[in-house]
């Protein structure tokens, strides 16, 4: 028995060992032109459906049969989804039929996932996927609007979807102000995207210094070179850069006050 652990541990190392070779030797062809390999395919998607079932097992489920809760997502759905989804009858933007993988069809989505499936893929998103994280931009209540017209979708033609009204988009009242939280303004700073011009102790980025480097933040006296390091002025940069300073190359990124507030908590402990 022994012999054949030590046999299987070492197959294992080697299997280990030959796909870190393939991949430092780059000889994995990582090009969106050339389709995932079978078993790649299988494992991610496998991966995939086994960690989501897994999340979603406690999510309370509400009450998802109104119908106007279904309007509701689909003033959502037409809004972010059916760029890289499409729709009844309706193709997904250019860009999104060349993903790899390519988006779902969400009218067999629907069918197929449940609802607290559906909630956390939308809220949370997927890795290795162009399929983001609607936390940061959807409330809870929006999302599960989306996931009452998801469950409408699969039985709708195209001419039922092209039929249907939605009624205009309505941001829900903002709620209680809540103490700052460095670590959901970590998750914001990652979902914002800064990474990819910044880089920032404890964020994974694209390694495209284009900005300056934001190790140190907290222990800074001024931040763009006039205002005094606080966390008020902090969010106030991130909420509207253009209003502090109208010559930056940082662009306004649609932060809200809450995700602002958070990710200056973050960025304020960089000592």
């Amino acid at each position: 028995m022994k012999r054949v652990l030590l046999a299987l541990a070492a197959a294992a190392a080697a299997a280990a060992g030959a796909g870190a070779a393939c991949l430092y030797g780059g000889w994995y062809d990582v090009a969106a032109t050339n389709q995932h390999l079978a078993p790649t395919y299988w494992a991610l998607d496998t991966g995939m459906r086994r960690s989501i079932g897994r999340r979603a097992e406690r999510i309370a489920v509400p009450a998802l049969d109104d119908e106007r809760l279904a309007a509701q997502g689909l003033a959502h759905f037409r809004r972010h989804c059916v760029a890289c989804h499409g729709a009844p009858g309706v193709a997904p933007e250019p860009f999104a039929l060349g993903m790899a993988p390519a988006a779902a069809n969400l009218a067999h989505t629907g069918r197929e996932w449940t609802p607290a499936q559906l909630f956390w893929v939308i809220k949370y998103g997927l890795k290795m996927t162009g399929m983001p994280a609607w936390t940061y931009r959807l409330s809870d209540e929006e999302i599960w609007a989306v996931v009452a017209f998801l469950r409408v979708l699969p039985g709708l033609s195209p001419r039922d979807y092209q039929a249907l009204q939605a009624p205009p988009v309505a941001r829900p009242a903002p709620r209680a102000q809540e103490a700052p939280d460095p670590q959901r303004g970590k998750a914001a700073i990652q979902q914002y995207g800064c990474a990819t011009c910044h880089s920032i102790p404890g964020i994974v980025g694209a390694n495209a210094p284009v900005g300056p480097p934001l190790d140190g933040l907290g222990r800074r006296t001024l931040l763009v070179g006039e205002l005094a390091n606080t966390p008020a002025n902090l969010a106030r940069w991130l909420r509207a850069p253009r209003d502090v300073n109208p010559a930056s190359a940082m662009p306004d990124l649609g932060v809200t006050e809450r995700d602002a507030r958070d990710m200056a908590a973050y960025l304020a402990a960089l000592r």
